[in-house]
């Protein structure tokens, strides 16, 4: 594996952005983008190996795109509930879209992508609660939608209609250490993207420094709608629980930031 300084690897960007178009190394991998860069600098997932300074962190993503940047992932508290699977897929689930075809008749899905400026559709929500020190999960029956009436009536029958008890959450500690090891400083690249003949390729042409993490500026955003909780369990899996972000937002989270190119 190479080793790099920051100096040496900004001129490495630098070089690969002047190659132009590159052909997906992952083809048919939605993570091509980031494997075709990590084969361009050789080096392995994500982690730049930068003797003699902090930790730093590569994310790669197209540009123009809608798609969110998966910032980590962490399970809510308190752990050994199972929180997801064992009480919001079996007392909020609804049935999965798949259920009968590609799954049992009796799968079930909780999948729902929410933040702290509205609540979906169903009723979540994200709240921040400085005081205690916890990013929350809270439900309202009052903001589910007509749509799922018929959903909210077989929720009631099972768990009620309060407040999640407990809430599930993620203490401030928790989320800045498990941010501080992730993203303390970050080199972002963007790539342009194209298709010919069946093959994609990409244009690397953007690349930001970023130095710093906030984790003030991560809950600010978290209240703001710009970072999203992601929940996606069936009966059969949990996917896990993410931390996603909106697109070119990842500068807003850092005291420093240095476009490269």
């Amino acid at each position: 594996m190479k080793l790099y300084t920051k100096e040496n690897l900004i001129k490495e960007f630098h070089k690969i952005a002047q190659m132009g178009w590159i052909e997906n190394a992952r083809l048919g991998n939605s993570g091509g983008i980031g494997n075709t860069l990590e084969g361009l600098l050789g080096i392995e997932e994500n982690n730049l190996p930068i003797p003699n300074a902090a930790e730093w962190e590569l994310k790669a993503q197209r540009l123009n795109t809608s798609s969110l940047t998966t910032l980590f992932h962490i399970e809510p508290s308190p752990r050994a509930i199972k929180f997801v699977p064992q009480v919001l897929l079996l007392s909020y689930g609804w049935q999965h879209q798949e259920a009968g075809k590609r799954h049992p008749e009796n799968e079930m899905s909780f999948r729902q992508t929410i933040h702290g400026k509205t609540s979906s559709d169903r009723g979540f929500m994200v709240k921040i609660d400085k005081d205690n020190r916890k990013v929350l999960i809270s439900f309202d029956h009052t903001k589910v939608a007509e749509n799922h009436i018929d959903w909210l009536h077989s929720v009631k029958q099972r768990i009620g209609l309060g407040e999640l008890n407990p809430q599930p959450y993620w203490g401030f500690d928790d989320l800045e250490h498990k941010i501080g090891t992730k993203l303390l400083n970050c080199f972002y690249v963007q790539a342009e993207v194209k298709k010919e003949d069946g093959k994609e390729f990409y244009k690397f042409s953007k690349v930001t420094m970023l130095q710093k993490f906030s984790f003030e500026g991560f809950l600010q955003e978290l209240e703001n709608g710009i970072i999203l909780v992601d929940f996606d369990a069936r009966t059969g899996h949990n996917h896990g629980t993410k931390f996603r972000m909106r697109q070119n937002c990842l500068p807003n989270l850092y005291e420093k930031v240095a476009v490269i190119i």
